[in-house]
């Protein structure tokens, strides 16, 4: 059994980083791994959930329990399933709190390799390495900015006369959208483990520009398709969101696009110009994902009406 240690000094309360940790619904738009955690139960302070990351640029699942600690700002986690070549792993999240605006947050890990393999301990070593620093810079990043208003959701929503599932389909089906979507001038879908995809797309600006981004989808048919981004315009610094399929209480069938989005201040003025600010950033990219978004969102449409 291996044992690692990594740390970081936030300039936050403790109380409202271990919350940042505690929430596991943070942790897509918090973690550069995390890729969409489910909640499979929780009792008191003890919970199952389930995970999807990058480790080494591939995707990887796994369920883990959770003790978590709010009074000594400690949250235990073991993995339950693991996923090769991890045979198991676990540790601790421990935030201590230095002064009332500032604390220390140590991330420990254990871990052992699936039948010992040397080749198979190397490799968690640097995924467990470069994920630990990278969550761990994130978290203080996104804790030392809370507040600012980089980031931002919202969403759009049509109303469907068809098939729940015949309009999730036409999502799920992004290798059909170079055809399908006139925004699209490219895609290559991968899916090499059912439900956990690997996208690749060029899209075409209003100005006539191409934007090259890359995402890894979770889907969960005919209900939702969560994803995030891992390559990204050089407007934003992060982009995740969701599709979901619900019936609306008119019969009919209620399609959103959700898109949560942190701008990247450092990229403004070569992208708008040098007067722009951060409120015409984000005026930009509410235009275009929700452009976008929407001509999905109607081709779905007509698609699952033609259906009925």
């Amino acid at each position: 059994m291996r044992e690692v240690e990594h740390g970081i000094t936030v300039g936050a309360p403790a109380g409202a980083v271990y919350r940042l940790v505690a929430d596991v619904g943070n942790w897509p738009r918090v973690f550069p791994p995390t890729l969409h955690v489910d909640h499979l139960g929780r009792e008191g302070d003890e919970e199952r959930i389930r995970i999807w990351a990058t480790a080494n640029g591939e995707a990887k699942s796994w369920t883990s329990r959770r003790s978590l600690d709010p009074d000594a700002l400690r949250i235990r986690f073991r993995q339950e399933v693991s996923s090769p070549p991890v045979a198991s792993m676990g540790g601790s999240w421990v935030i201590e709190p230095l002064t009332p605006d500032t604390s220390r947050v140590r991330l420990l890990h254990d871990y052992r390799a699936v039948g010992d393999d040397p080749a198979g301990l190397e490799w968690i070593e640097r995924a467990v390495d470069r994920n630990s620093r990278a969550e761990l810079a994130a978290l203080k990043a996104h804790a030392e900015r809370a507040g600012d208003e980089r980031e931002f959701s919202f969403e759009d929503t049509v109303h469907i006369e068809g098939a729940a599932e015949d309009a999730y389909a036409f999502v799920d089906e992004a290798h059909l959208w170079e055809r399908r979507l006139p925004h699209v001038a490219a895609v290559r879908l991968t899916e090499d483990v059912p439900g956990l995809q690997r996208l690749r797309m060029d899209t075409v600006a209003k100005d006539g520009s191409t934007h090259t981004t890359e995402s890894f989808r979770v889907c969960f048919p005919h209900d939702r398709i969560v994803y995030k981004q891992v390559t990204l315009p050089a407007l934003m610094s992060l982009h995740t969101g969701y599709w979901t399929f619900r019936p609306a209480a008119d019969g009919r069938v209620a399609a959103t696009s959700q898109h949560t989005v942190v701008i990247d201040t450092a990229n403004i003025a070569a992208v708008l110009g040098p007067r722009a600010t951060l409120a015409d950033a984000r005026s930009y990219v509410r235009d275009a994902l929700g452009a976008n978004s929407r001509a999905t969102l109607g081709h779905a449409k007509a698609y699952a009406e033609s259906r009925r």
